[in-house]
């Protein structure tokens, strides 16, 4: 009885913590490109150049970029770079003892990611979404960068070239809870450095590799989307003719 009630006190608990886990930080929506070809290569291309460095991604293989457009020699000439095959699984080179040194941490695999980061405050694309481009500098971190939708970030901004360098301005308010404390609240971003892309092109960047980070968390996803429908289509005309049959026999019986 005892086990039972530290089990329902325990269970009861799951709600609250995942309240204080969810970001506190806005999520920005994410652009739905899970259907646009061009942007889900994109996104691969960001995603090996950018992410497979210290990112690994074990569950899925170099071939299977074959459902987003891309041929065998597209694969090989602009996504392998260190002797990998084809039908290789997205491994990083990186070692995790090296990772665990450096970043404090084994960076995690994205295989899953942006289905992992799914939350009462958003989707998991929205998370990424929001948490790349909300990054500022910080040189009391180790890695010198910081994060609005995740403080104390291990994970230096592997996109910075694309976007620049920026500063995070706060500005410091009364509590409205207590007038007698102050708040330190965000306000706003300020460039210090420009980046290789704008602003606007920067955002369309980083929504093409969240589309590759959705597709690769369920590469049937569209598969799944399109037989679900024929699926529901053949279970109401089942229905349907279940419902007459039934009417027609009781109305023998009658």
């Amino acid at each position: 009885m005892k086990l039972l009630k530290k089990l329902i006190a325990a269970l009861a608990l799951v709600p609250a913590l995942a309240l204080a886990n969810e970001a506190t930080f806005p999520l920005d929506h994410a652009p739905d490109r899970s259907t646009d070809m061009a942007a889900l290569q994109n996104g691969a291309k960001l995603f090996v150049n950018y992410c497979l460095n210290c990112h690994s991604a074990s569950a899925m293989r170099y071939n299977r970029l074959r459902d987003i457009g891309l041929t065998e020699d597209q694969i090989k000439n602009n996504l392998l770079f260190t002797g990998e095959k084809v039908g290789d699984l997205m491994k990083t080179s990186l070692a995790a003892k090296d990772a665990k040194v450096w970043f404090g941490a084994v960076p995690p695999d994205l295989s899953v990611i942006a289905r992992a980061k799914a939350s009462g405050a958003g989707s998991g694309a929205d998370w990424i979404y929001t948490y790349l481009r909300t990054y500022y500098k910080d040189e009391s971190r180790p890695t010198g960068w910081n994060n609005m939708v995740f403080p104390a970030v291990g994970m230096p901004h592997a996109l910075w070239e694309l976007q620049g360098v920026r500063s995070a301005k706060f500005v410091e308010e009364k509590d409205p809870h207590d007038e007698s404390k102050v708040v330190h609240k965000f306000d706003g971003f300020e460039k210090v450095t420009a980046g290789t892309l704008n602003t606007l092109e920067y955002d369309n960047a980083v929504g093409d590799l969240v589309a590759y980070l959705q597709w690769m968390g369920e590469p049937a996803q569209s598969t799944r989307k399109r037989l679900g429908v024929w699926v529901v289509m053949f279970l109401a005309g089942l229905a349907t003719l279940a419902w007459r049959l039934n009417a027609s026999y009781w109305k023998e019986v009658k």
